[in-house]
């Protein structure tokens, strides 16, 4: 972070298909090399994909999956006398859709199907279904700020 002045938030511009700014921040975290026409294949891919699966809005069901994932809680490390201590804290609502996003992205990278497109079609219809290894990643999260609670009072 800049100790000089605070950094300026971007607008984001929203996606040209469905006109959802939160869609077009996901295209910019999945692209790779400034490849956004490939990115945006690969996300319009899997709405398709998820469409024919389901039978409704695959934007219904993104932001669905991004709801299952995002954060509430999670444990910042904090330096007291020596001794370091995760001590559990809130999550802001723009890091929580940030947290969500990189864990929908990497989970799906790490799926085993074939193409892109279907692991990230088969990675949110999961989440939206409160299943999956983002939403394992969450739990996970939640769990480790739940058992640091004893140290909450270190919060800053």
């Amino acid at each position: 972070m800049s100790r000089r002045r605070k950094a300026i938030k971007r607008e984001v511009m929203p996606d040209p298909k469905f006109s959802d700014v939160i869609v077009s921040k996901f295209t910019s975290c999945l692209m790779y090399d400034g490849k956004r026409s490939t990115a945006e294949k690969i996300v319009y891919g899997a709405f398709e994909v998820i469409e024919k699966k389901s039978g409704s809005e695959a934007v219904k069901i993104f932001h669905e999956a991004l709801e299952n994932v995002q954060p509430q809680l999670e444990v910042r490390s904090r330096r007291v006398g020596g001794a370091t201590y995760q001590v559990p804290v809130e999550v802001r609502s723009e890091r929580a859709l940030a947290l969500a996003i990189r864990w929908l992205i990497n989970s799906s990278r790490n799926r085993s199907e074939n193409s892109m497109t279907e692991r990230l079609s088969g990675e949110l219809m999961d989440a939206s279904a409160n299943r999956g290894a983002s939403v394992k990643k969450r739990e996970d999260t939640h769990k480790m700020a739940e058992a640091n609670k004893a140290f909450s009072h270190y919060r800053w």
